[in-house]
């Protein structure tokens, strides 16, 4: 079924409506389509999938049949257990419960009746000295390709390069953690990598837009296929206005197509699932204690938080307003967003210091720990914003670090001038402190008590490569661990670094059905948030790979079964 949607009309009539077209928002118009509603799904922009399409597409599930198939056993208990330790009592366990019990019933969903298809990937959680940590519970899509999408491909939000092997070719989890890495069989898994993209001959006369989709791209454009087996309409250049309200209960919204003012009815409620507000400097600066920029973030450019203003305009609480799925960042001047540093810093052979030259983080904790050390350190007399990302001329010709490939000093000539931009290099250590403003004598002691200690493989300032997520990026080649090499080889090199994000994580409070609440702590009837423009059911935290789209997945998923019996 489809909603009335004449343009020729000032109104238009659905039962659901959807603001936004990432993951959740998706999940959501796919789940009501199955229930027997009429769903309409509007997207500000030109181009649909959102910042889920740009990024890596995991999800994080627990008590999965994947797992089960895996040998991986897992447990309602075991993972309520790791998310309230980590979550405390920030969030209530009627919502993590909620979660936890329907998470893997969106999945097999999706998989059963939409037709999308998924597999577990042995990836720690982030915390894995919590109790009930595991591996596997974050799941990927697997690759499709774009021919399923036909037309659609085309307005398919692109992936970040950041995701994508050498800034233009698509990977699974499976293919870039080897090839990163350099775990045994890495030259065979690039090449075959790099074969079946240059192979496709057809399509590589005509763009370097690789047509196997894999990723945040695979898993929108499954969903985006069961919307079309569903004639579910997703229309794109609209962008919402105002809720509107009739007694006691939001029952549509005043939206923008073309300059022209349009009144979209929605007879069970409206879904707000158009992200979060990262790109909105003015929010950024009344929410966020310290300095942050909309340069540094990582999501795509229209998440400017339209959706969390309108709800607050009808009364909605806003909660975690503080805080984001954080990321230390590099910013080249030719892109449009950052590129968060997940895999770098985890690496043999690299550091992180401050404005005074001193370490003051484990470099390969979580991307979410390390974006939010860099904030919650920064000080007037110790600055953290921004940081310095260091490397020496071994880890240069091993690993990538951004858009800079691996290679010999020799060929720094021959790096995009962009990037040319943030790295500086010094043939000592006392030339590079001299070329990024750090005092030499105390970067030269930094160096010199971080190498004695990565000889013998420790770190007794911040236990660098003791955790198991730590370990996840390391190189198993260096030894006794992977997250620890010493810096001796010169050149050595420093890249500017800041707090970024990949996303916000603060939005309207809800409860354990996606439904808004109001200052009073009321519930808003025909209001439903989900999320990056929800308050995150993981609260301040983020406990593995995939903890912003497995929520706004389940949550979709929930909303749209709760407008559906309303």
């Amino acid at each position: 079924m489809s909603a009335q949607t004449d343009h020729n009309d000032a109104t238009w009539t659905t039962d659901l409506l959807i603001v936004g077209s990432g993951a959740g928002a998706l999940t959501a118009a796919v789940t009501a389509a199955e229930l027997g509603l009429q769903a309409m799904v509007i997207e500000k922009g030109h181009l649909w999938g959102g910042t889920s399409a740009t990024s890596g597409g995991t999800l994080w599930i627990p008590c999965t049949r994947h797992m089960a198939e895996a040998g991986v056993p897992d447990s309602p208990e075991d993972a309520f257990a790791y998310l309230k330790d980590l979550i405390g009592d920030e969030v209530p366990e009627t919502k993590l419960r909620a979660y936890i019990e329907n998470a893997s019933k969106m999945l097999h969903f999706l998989e059963d009746k939409c037709g999308a298809s998924f597999r577990c990937v042995q990836y720690a959680d982030y915390h894995m000295d919590l109790p009930g940590a595991k591996e596997n519970r974050s799941h990927e899509p697997l690759p499709i390709t774009a021919r399923k999408l036909g037309r659609l491909y085309s307005t398919l939000q692109p992936m970040h390069q950041a995701a994508q092997a050498f800034g233009r070719v698509n990977w699974t989890i499976g293919e870039a953690r080897p090839m990163i890495t350099k775990r045994p069989g890495w030259m065979w898994n690039t090449f075959k990598v790099m074969a079946r993209y240059y192979l496709d001959l057809p399509q590589r006369y005509r763009t370097i837009k690789d047509r196997r989709l894999t990723a945040g791209n695979s898993l929108l454009g499954q969903l985006r296929v069961a919307l079309k087996k569903r004639d579910v309409p997703l229309r794109l250049g609209i962008s919402l206005k105002e809720l509107i309200r009739e007694d006691d209960r939001i029952t549509g919204a005043v939206v923008d197509y073309s300059g022209q003012e349009f009144t979209i009815k929605a007879n069970r409620g409206v879904i707000l699932a158009a992200g979060g507000f990262e790109r909105n400097q003015e929010m950024r600066n009344s929410n966020f204690v310290t300095e942050s920029s909309p340069q540094w973030s990582g999501s795509q450019v229209n998440n400017t938080g339209d959706a969390i203003q309108s709800a607050q305009r009808m009364g909605a609480e806003l909660e975690f307003m503080d805080s984001a799925w954080w990321a230390p960042s590099m910013k080249l001047g030719d892109e449009d967003r950052a590129r968060p540093m997940f895999v770098e810093r985890a690496l043999p052979g690299c550091l992180i210091v401050n404005q005074q030259g001193e370490r003051y983080m484990n470099e390969s904790a979580s991307y979410h720990v390390a974006g939010g050390e860099m904030m919650r350190l920064h000080s007037d007399t110790c600055s953290t914003i921004p940081s310095w990302f260091i490397f020496d001329a071994r880890y240069r010709g091993e690993y990538p670090v951004g858009p800079l490939l691996p290679g010999p000093p020799e060929t720094d000539g021959l790096v995009k001038a962009s990037m040319k931009d943030i790295m500086h290099r010094g043939q000592s250590i006392s030339k590079l402190a001299d070329k990024i403003g750090v005092d030499a004598a105390v970067l030269e002691q930094t160096f010199n008590r971080f190498n004695e200690y990565a000889e013998k493989g420790e770190d007794p300032d911040f236990n660098r490569g003791v955790n198991g997520y730590d370990r996840y990026y390391g190189d198993p080649r260096s030894e006794p661990n992977p997250c620890l090499a010493p810096l001796v080889k010169a050149p050595f090199y420093a890249i500017k670094i800041f707090p970024g994000d990949i996303g916000t994580k603060g939005g309207v409070l809800t409860n354990e059905n996606g439904q808004a609440i109001d200052t009073n702590g009321n519930l808003i009837k025909g209001l439903y948030a989900i999320g990056n423009t929800s308050a995150s059911v993981m609260g301040r935290s983020y406990p593995g790979a995939g903890s912003t789209l497995g929520p706004a997945m389940t949550f979709g998923y929930l909303a749209a079964h709760h407008a559906a019996q309303s």
